[in-house]
Formats: structure tokens, C-alpha cells, sequence
């Protein structure tokens, strides 16, 4: 068989070179092509509540006052039991934070509250504009006295086993709650405890300047017992933890106060910016002209010639990276919120179902891309996300010829940030990816600055 190939870089101009000495039917021809895209931004009223750890606080940004609260359950240390002549002496409660955003020298205040009148359902699904009056009446809260915290200040750090100090809030419940608490004395199972104890409401009263990020949360019971030794009574001091961990449910709510109008100046921005911010579920649509673009290869891939596309080149630039220079574009509506690190590509029809049935990145649905610093021509730094969907067009056509021609003319997608659970911190098998619930920014580039969708295709 012999080989003819065709470059063209634009549309409608391709090399035949060699095609007068070879029969048609024996031609594989490549071609490259270039195709406008369509961006808006679009917002969500939630995301699905399902991130390793959990922002506490309220602060302003550039895109609104935050508000975060959160719902959690505790895990019931099945089988366990007080010593049989226990004394409760008290509980606290405790929360550990990675990081916080925001200004850490400001005060904030920290309450907490009973789920008093429903518990959490661990097989559900949670989204982040859970209403917080179905689970918790607010009429009395179960703290000694509100605790109010710097977040840099680290008053109550504890030392790791690397040496590392980890900043850390320790709240005193109130006697009341104590007492409560204290009568539950032993422990069959989950269910049992929930209908026990349905959980806690955990919220800032006041301070708008931080948000903490909490990585770990515990209630610590606190007390004494005594036993005969050496013929005489002992008394020993003892703590018992209740874990807010993965075996029991733990939701973020997340509320962005005026978001509509912060959305409308985006959208207002959009021929120059597009913009996606987390964990508010605002992101960008990418809408690729998938009939044009089937049209076009049938078009220019004569003789019937079966398409595949070899290449399909998204790069999104990102604006807002700290120090970055990476085109003449000007950059002066920069966030101080960082761009996310890993983002997904992921066709819109399947987003809810992506991250409510936890599926994995795939190449015919969604494409996952890490923030990539790259060299331009004019050898200054660039910094993108990179998605290939030969893949995804490749099945999108084949789909399209097996459907005698009725395929949806557009393909719809979403950049959406996400947070990448891996096997190990050096292993590159993913084993979850969630929307990202940690705060972020990005700023990305338009159609009108250069967004387009690069590829090369092949005919046989």
C-alpha cells in the first residue's frame, strides 16, 4: 500500500502532492484543522459535599461574602465500654486545621450546636446548599463559652511525629451536653449511637476575614476511674475519642452571598476572561461545534474515507498565576485566590453523575488536566491546562456514522476544578477525583483571546 500524506493548516487548503501517481483507494491522507469554540460562564446552585477535609468561617473575596458551616456525625467505637465505675469529667472538642485563607491575625468566633432534630443517612448523597434547619434548631449552643481564634495565632498546636506543629481549637462543652453525652454508656453500634447522639453543627458567629480549613475533628471524653491495688484505691485519668471520620457522614455546607450578580459580571467579562471558582460550582462551558467540525472531515476526506482524528488540542491559559507572564493580554483583574491545580474536562449530560457515582477520568467522557507551565515562541512562561479528546471526537463520529447522521450538533462540556485522590503521594493510579472544596480561582482565557480547538485527523 502506498502512503500519500496532506498537511494543511487552515481550512479548505490541503497538499495532494503524489495523488496523481496513486490510486485513491490506496491514499491514507492527514490533515490539520483549526476550530472556534464557544466559552460562558455557568454557574451551579451546589456541588456534591465529598472533600477530605472541611472550611469552617466566614470571609469577603472577590467573589463574595463565604459563608461555612459543617454537619458531621461521629463514629461510634463499637463494643467499646467505660470502666465500670467511670466518671464523666467533661468533653471538648476538638479540630484540626491545615490552612486556613484569608487574613489569620483577624478573630473569628466558633459555635457549635446539636443536631437536634435529624441525622445524616450515610449511603446519600449531600450537596453543599444543604439546609441546615432540617438537621439543627440553633436554640442553644453546646459550648462553656464562644471560642474565639486567630488562625496564625496557633494557640493550641500539638506536635506530630515528624516534630511538625499543627494548629488545633480546643472547645469545652457545656455541662449540659456533658451530662447527655454521659449517659450514653455503651456502644452496640452506629445506627444505635446516631439515634443516640445524631451529630453536630459546627459554625463562625462572627469575624468575616478568615475561612479555616479543617483536616481532622474529634470529641474527647474526658475522665476518671479508681480499682484496688495493693490494697488500695487507684484512681487513674483517662480520654476517650469520637472520631468525624470516613465511616460516618461529614457535610460542608458552602453559601456565596449575592452570587447572581458576581456571576453577571463575569459573564460580563467574558470576552476577554473566563473564569471557574471553587467551591462556589461556578465554571466554564466549552462548546465545540461538533457537526461543523464532522462536516469538515467528510468534506475534505474525499472518496468515503473513514476519519480519525490522531490529534485534538485544547490548551486553556491560565491568567492569574502568581508572576506569570504569558501573553500581551492584560492581566490586571487578577484574583488573589490561586488557580486550581488539576481540572477536568468533562461533558456536561455526565457531570452530576461523574462525581455522584464517583467515576474516573476517562477519555471518552472526561479529561483531566494538571497546571502545566510551558514555553511560548517568545520564550516567556505560559501556564495551561492541556486536554486531548482525539479520543472522545473519534467516538463522537463514529457515533454520528452509526446513528445514520443524528448526533447533537454541539458538544457541551465543563471545566470544572477538582481535587485528585491518589494511591500513594508518589503513585500515579487515581483513585477518586471530587469537585474541588477547598478555595480557588481561575482565570482563563476566551475565544476572543486565542481559545480554539487544534486538530489533525486521518483518513483510510
Amino acid at each position: 500500500m502506498w502512503l500519500c500524506v496532506g498537511i494543511s493548516s487552515c481550512k479548505g487548503d490541503s497538499d495532494r502532492a503524489g495523488s496523481a501517481v496513486l490510486n485513491e483507494e490506496d491514499r491514507i491522507i492527514v490533515l490539520a484543522d483549526t476550530f472556534d469554540v464557544n466559552t460562558a460562564v455557568e454557574p451551579f446552585d451546589s456541588i456534591v459535599s465529598q472533600a477530605d477535609s472541611f472550611l469552617l468561617g466566614e470571609m469577603e473575596t472577590d467573589f463574595g461574602l463565604v459563608q461555612a458551616r459543617i454537619l458531621t456525625q461521629l463514629a461510634c467505637p463499637e463494643g467499646y465500654h467505660y470502666p465500670e465505675n467511670a466518671v464523666i469529667d467533661s468533653v471538648c472538642l476538638f479540630m484540626y486545621y491545615a490552612s486556613w485563607t484569608g487574613d489569620g491575625s483577624s478573630p473569628m468566633a466558633v459555635n457549635a450546636y446539636l443536631m437536634d432534630k435529624a441525622t445524616l443517612n450515610y449511603m446519600s448523597s449531600y450537596y453543599t446548599n444543604i439546609n441546615i434547619d432540617t438537621y439543627c434548631s440553633r436554640e442553644k449552643s453546646i459550648l462553656t463559652n464562644h471560642r474565639i481564634v486567630a488562625a496564625s495565632e496557633k494557640l493550641d498546636s500539638i506536635q506530630d511525629s515528624n516534630g511538625n506543629y499543627i494548629p488545633m481549637l480546643r472547645m469545652r462543652l457545656n455541662d449540659d451536653f456533658t451530662q447527655e453525652f454521659a449517659n450514653i454508656r455503651t456502644f452496640e453500634s452506629q445506627e444505635k449511637f446516631n439515634q443516640q447522639f445524631r451529630g453536630l453543627m459546627i459554625e463562625s458567629s462572627f469575624g468575616s476575614s478568615t475561612i479555616l480549613n479543617i483536616s481532622d475533628m474529634a470529641l474527647g471524653v474526658f475522665y476518671h476511674f479508681s480499682y484496688p491495688k495493693a490494697g488500695k484505691d487507684t484512681t487513674v485519668s483517662d480520654m476517650k475519642a469520637f472520631y468525624a471520620n470516613s465511616e460516618v457522614r461529614t457535610i460542608n455546607q458552602i453559601t456565596y452571598v449575592d452570587k447572581q450578580e458576581w456571576v453577571d459580571e463575569m459573564r460580563d467579562d467574558s470576552l476577554t476572561h473566563n473564569y471557574i471558582v471553587a467551591p462556589a460550582g461556578v465554571y466554564t462551558r466549552v462548546v465545540m461545534p461538533l457537526q461543523s467540525i464532522i462536516d469538515s472531515i467528510e468534506t475534505r476526506l474525499e472518496g468515503g474515507k473513514r476519519p480519525y482524528v490522531n490529534m485534538a488540542q485544547l490548551k486553556v491559559e491560565v491568567y492569574n498565576v502568581k508572576n506569570a507572564v504569558v501573553s500581551t493580554i492584560d492581566k490586571s483583574r487578577e484574583s488573589w485566590l490561586s488557580p486550581a491545580q488539576n481540572m477536568l474536562l468533562v461533558k456536561e449530560s455526565s457531570k452530576d453523575r461523574f462525581f455522584s457515582q464517583l467515576e474516573m477520568p476517562s477519555d471518552t467522557c472526561a479529561l483531566l488536566a494538571t497546571l502545566t507551565q510551558e514555553t511560548d515562541s517568545a520564550g516567556e512562561y505560559i501556564y495551561c491546562y492541556n486536554f486531548d479528546l482525539s479520543t472522545l471526537l473519534t467516538q463522537q463520529i463514529r457515533l454520528h456514522d452509526n446513528n445514520g447522521g443524528e448526533i447533537d450538533p454541539e458538544l457541551r462540556m465543563l471545566l470544572v476544578p477538582v481535587t485528585v485522590n491518589r494511591a500513594s503521594a508518589s503513585s500515579t493510579t487515581i483513585t477518586r477525583v471530587k469537585e474541588e472544596q477547598t478555595m480557588s480561582a481561575t482565570i482563563i482565557q476566551s475565544p476572543s483571546s486565542g481559545l480554539m480547538l487544534k486538530m489533525v485527523y486521518s483518513g483510510f
